[in-house]
């Protein structure tokens, strides 16, 4: 073991010795080239970081024979050599065992091996995967401290609101022990609130917030020559964050992957101007035409084009508006066209819903209302319009900022995921940041049940209701996972009609999360009926009772498959966590909106190959859907693309953006 030690010290020594920001995956070649190694094994076979965790927990035996105040001078000890710049690797494994010595005495949490090879992994600024149900919150929570002695401040970034508070709070009396403060911020914080909570040394919050109070601190500054002028000058409203130093991501794939498709955006009210009544009419205009004889609807890319005929009914029209705007033919045929694409592209109850009055979108990989956000150039306008609510003032510009561009400002970064591995080549691209698989503590004992195929969506409801029904009667908690809020209120009504009590989790019923998950695990003759948007896709722990388990425990039913297979696999890990047992299946039909959009050709050519409602498994099939899924995964990858390579123009072009 020694040896090994030894030698993996060395090769990773000199693989963080290079500039953290700009290392490419060449670099990494290289050196793990002059040490006879492959890159493979150097970021993914994780000896070197296994044989560190067994020599912590050898000494584990050690630390837990402290009297409590013995451990709090060890602590206080291993905080000041760190804080003075100390990271040789025998300081870092001596931090890991006191830190995995009060997450067990203050949560009766004591970390698998598993998870303190995890945890280092983390601290050398390496991306992990590590299955659902592993204890991903616990791993960061022993490694969380060790950051923030080392860099001060750690920002905590997580998918929402909920999880933020819930860890931070849950994790608090480690943080204390550790001599360390911890925070959350929540959407509805004031400003002097914010700024307390950015004093502390770690921080939770989601991007959105995170990046958004970032973007504000630069606008506020403005021209100031260095922060802490801007903090004279602005009094109370000076920056809100003290500086970027070191940032823990969980579900990293959803932050760092699926929210780079759009930059997030600072932006102000215009002047109350006459554009909402030329937004009304565009959307009567809109409605008033003919799809086919008069316009022609891209879904997937989400284009209208006008034909001639639609574009002389429009002129016709234009003639009589009073607004000065229609009579500019080519920006009134685009207001015309944007109205279309709100109709048929963006629908309450997917990408939006109507919330007091107001649209509010809805974020397509949580299920989560984003009140704080709108769609820009018109849209959302254009949408208001469409629904007939109040059409709000449409917004100028102040800051834009990629959540990729922002997650590289770090000087440290690192994070945790349950599906890292599909990503690995984005991760590694992007953020240059090597992915680790980390083993599971115990064989995983999930059943993964065969994909049902149907040719309607009508057959499709038809079977998961009726798979839902005879499961229950099994004493099984079920969850029941849907893409958006419509379709689980669809779910919901079937349920209804069968005399089957349940309960639905989307973004119409988020205060009533936690009682939700807290019941979802519940089995018996009662057992227990959640149905689901991805809303409980990410973070959530449902905890089987002793009659699930006895039943065969909690069984996840996906009726569709999404647009990214690591967002399959996040809401079917739900399932059979820790070791417990558990079972999953997938229910698609030729209707479902990613073959609608990705295989369209194909799909319709398998529908007229027979008659029979649900179609037999087949490798055909299986090719169709996951090619769907392919296709969806790289239009996804192209936009974030498309965003970096804006990113590198304004770093070039407009290096004081």
């Amino acid at each position: 073991m020694t040896q090994t030690l030894t030698r993996y010290n060395a090769l990773f020594d000199a693989v963080r010795s290079r500039r953290r920001r700009i290392e490419t995956p060449r670099g990494l070649d290289a050196v793990a080239s002059q040490a006879g190694l492959t890159v493979r094994r150097l970021r993914r076979s994780g000896r070197w970081l296994m044989a560190q965790a067994r020599v912590i927990d050898a000494e584990a035996i050690a630390v837990r024979g402290y009297s409590e105040g013995v451990l709090d001078g060890a602590i206080a000890e291993a905080r000041e050599a760190m804080v003075r710049g100390g990271s040789d690797d025998a300081l870092v494994r001596r931090a890991l065992a006191l830190t995995r010595e009060v997450a067990r005495r203050q949560t009766g949490e004591e970390p698998y091996v598993v998870q303190v090879m995890g945890a280092l992994a983390l601290y050398h600024g390496r991306i992990i995967e590590m299955l659902t149900g592993e204890g991903k919150t616990l791993t960061g929570s022993i490694v969380a401290p060790i950051l923030a002695w080392r860099h001060r401040h750690v920002h905590v970034l997580t998918v929402n609101d909920y999880l933020a508070r819930r860890d931070a709070q849950s994790r608090a009396e480690i943080y204390r022990r550790c001599l360390v403060s911890v925070g959350a911020i929540q959407q509805e914080m004031s400003h002097q609130e914010r700024a307390e909570v950015y004093a502390r040394s770690i921080v939770y919050g989601t991007p959105k917030q995170i990046t958004a109070d970032w973007l504000r601190d630069q606008i506020r500054l403005g021209a100031r020559a260095t922060a802490w002028s801007g903090r004279l000058e602005a009094g109370e409203m000076g920056p809100l964050i003290p500086g970027l130093c070191a940032a823990l991501v969980d579900e990293a794939d959803a932050v760092l992957i699926d929210e780079g498709v759009v930059p997030l955006i600072i932006a102000r009210s215009r002047r109350e101007d006459d554009m909402a009544e030329v937004y009304r009419r565009a959307a009567a205009i809109a409605a008033s035409l003919d799809e086919g004889p008069d316009y022609t609807m891209d879904h997937l890319r989400r284009r209208a084009e006008l034909k001639a005929r639609g574009r002389h009914r429009c002129g016709q029209v234009f003639a009589r508006l009073p607004e000065p705007i229609w009579k500019a033919g080519r920006r009134a045929e685009e207001l015309i066209r944007q109205a279309l694409v709100a109709k048929h592209c963006y629908l309450r109850g997917h990408q939006y819903q109507i919330v007091d009055g107001r649209v509010v979108i809805v974020d397509e990989y949580t299920g989560r209302f984003l009140p704080d956000r709108n769609w820009e150039h018109g849209l959302h306008q254009a949408v208001e319009a469409k629904e007939g609510v109040e059409v709000t003032a449409d917004r100028e510009t102040l800051a834009r900022m990629s959540f990729q561009r922002f997650f590289r400002t770090y000087p440290f970064l690192c994070g945790m995921t349950g599906t890292a591995a599909d990503a690995t080549g984005e991760m590694e691209r992007v953020y240059s940041r090597p992915v680790t698989v980390v083993p599971t503590n115990r064989p995983v004992a999930r059943e993964q049940w065969r994909t049902r195929y149907f040719r309607t969506a009508e057959a499709k409801w038809e079977a998961v209701v009726g798979s839902i029904e005879a499961l229950h009667r099994a004493g099984r908690p079920l969850l029941v996972g849907t893409r958006s809020i419509e379709a689980s209120e669809h779910v919901s009504a079937r349920l209804s009609a069968r005399g089957l009590a349940h309960r639905v989790l989307n973004a119409n019923f988020d205060k009533e999360e936690a009682d939700l998950i807290a019941e979802a695990g519940r089995g018996g003759v009662n057992a227990a009926i959640t149905v689901a948007t991805n809303m409980a896709g990410r973070g959530t722990d449902i905890k089987p009772d002793g009659a699930a388990l006895a039943a065969g425990g909690l069984h996840v039913i996906l009726t569709e498959m999404h647009g990214a297979k690591r967002i399959d696999r996040q809401f079917i890990g739900r399932a059979g966590r820790q070791g417990d047992p558990g079972s999953a299946q997938i229910f698609v039909s030729m209707q479902d909106e990613l073959v609608r959009l990705h295989a369209r050709r194909v799909s319709g050519w398998l529908r007229r190959t027979g008659t029979s409602a649900e179609m037999r498994p087949s490798a055909v099939l299986r090719w169709l859907f996951r090619a769907a899924q392919r296709d969806s995964e790289a239009r996804a990858r192209r936009g974030r693309k498309g965003v970096l390579q804006q990113d590198h123009w304004i770093e070039r072009f407009l290096p004081g953006s």
